[in-house]
């Protein structure tokens, strides 16, 4: 399936097997992954493996994970869209991006990609997201993209043995209209082709 989001520096797509040296070499950092409940990558073998479920994640409608490519210096992590309520019209996003690219401004273009997504392309009304409550600079970044801080859902999220609290955000079709990081886009994101029909909401 040929579909990609295009913006000033990064282009999101979805991602092949051909792509898992570029991530085994991302996702090796220790400090990439430290705030998941995977990694760090230690063979070519686990991304191999994440890149092999993404299909049958789309096809099922659950997980639209996307690759993002630097225009210059090539992939630069994984973002997407997950948890989706076609019905509800709502979905969450997820980003990591190796650290090279961290305080670049990657992860501010992905997430007015990913918001052009949502709320332009699949129809959403609401785009959400996580965060671990000690991880104060993934907070800082997702509000600093727009999404307001709603509350602290306890004990949400396994990780290893453990029963993690989260940070939850949204940001909802109306507040996103009228955001500073879309007008900051604006005339900039180009769309070629079309998302999986699965995540698409009726209109």
């Amino acid at each position: 399936m040929s579909f990609e989001l295009r913006g000033p520096t990064l282009s999101l797509r979805i991602p092949t097997e051909d792509d898992a040296e570029a991530l085994l070499g991302l996702a090796s950092d220790p400090e990439v992954t430290r705030w998941f409940s995977w990694g760090p990558y230690t063979d070519v073998a686990q991304p191999r493996r994440f890149l092999v479920g993404l299909e049958d994640e789309r096809l099922r409608g659950e997980k639209l994970d996307l690759l993002a490519v630097h225009h210059e210096r090539g992939p630069a992590g994984i973002t997407g869209l997950y948890e989706f309520s076609v019905r509800d019209r709502r979905c969450v996003c997820g980003t990591w991006f190796g650290r090279e690219f961290w305080g670049t401004g990657a992860n501010r273009e992905s997430k007015a990609l990913l918001q052009h997504l949502a709320f332009a392309e699949l129809g959403m009304h609401r785009f959400g997201s996580y965060s671990n409550p000690l991880n104060e600079r993934s907070t800082r970044a997702l509000i600093g993209v727009g999404l307001r801080h709603e509350g602290v859902l306890r004990g949400y999220h396994r990780h290893g043995d453990h029963h993690l609290d989260v940070n939850i955000f949204g940001l909802l079709r109306a507040e996103w209209e009228s955001s500073a990081l879309r007008a900051e886009f604006a005339g900039a994101i180009s769309v070629v082709g079309s998302p999986p029909p699965t995540f698409v909401a009726d209109p």
